[in-house]
């Protein structure tokens, strides 16, 4: 298990395919174990680790190169999963939920008790559901929820295949799923629901107009 920042670039990183039979188990396997994995989504590839295990959040800032005030998102299986991660939930959210998940969008919600405070620099938390049946079914196999983050270094592109997310990360997850490429090529739409309108505050797939939620954010 990678136990601090003298380890990362020295995990041998194995490669799977994810149609094979046992990749999808063997790789939540990992995860439970603490390590990091890269896998896809709808929108980009990811790599993530167990949302409740600090060391794992630890070394997925430590993977990426991530600046500790730039919270992990979380992606879940299933919408049942939410009250897991999320504190109350407004009803703007809920509507946006209700139509947009599962897909390219993520919600800045409050974040439930239990989450380790280093997942994120204030109360919040960025939540969504992947249109991804390998994504959901991975993340169901670890058990419902995984914090992610792009599978890059920061800074540099997100990978949209498996083959980019392994030149990124070798050495640096435990495992690279792959499943092709994503079918997507760039990062969700974020929106703030955290106060009394929600807010896009990056454009990604979906459009404000999209979600009928007002203007975009200049820039």
């Amino acid at each position: 298990m990678i136990t601090g920042i003298d380890d990362i670039g020295h995990l041998k990183t194995s490669y799977l395919r994810a149609g094979d039979a046992t990749a999808i188990d063997q790789a939540a396997t990992w995860l439970r174990r603490g390590l990091p994995v890269a896998f896809p989504t709808d929108t980009v590839y990811g790599v993530g680790v167990m949302p409740f295990d600090e060391a794992a959040i630890e070394c997925l800032y430590q993977v990426k190169e991530r600046d500790l005030s730039k919270g992990i998102p979380i992606l879940l299986a299933d919408p049942a999963d939410l009250d897991r991660v999320a504190g109350s939930i407004s009803p703007h959210a809920r509507r946006l939920i209700e139509l947009f998940w599962p897909g390219p969008l993520t919600l800045i919600v409050p974040r439930a008790p239990g989450l380790p405070d280093l997942i994120s620099p204030n109360a919040n938390i960025a939540v969504r559901i992947p249109d991804h049946r390998v994504a959901r079914a991975l993340i169901r196999a670890a058990g419902g929820a995984v914090a992610a983050s792009s599978a890059n270094l920061s800074g540099q592109r997100p990978a949209t295949t498996g083959a980019a997310a392994r030149a990124a990360l070798d050495g640096r997850v435990a495992v690279v799923l792959d499943d092709g490429p994503s079918p997507g090529e760039q990062p969700s739409t974020i929106v703030d629901c955290t106060s009394d309108m929600p807010v896009v505050v990056r454009v990604g797939p979906l459009s404000a107009a999209d979600l009928g939620i007002g203007e975009e954010p200049a820039g």
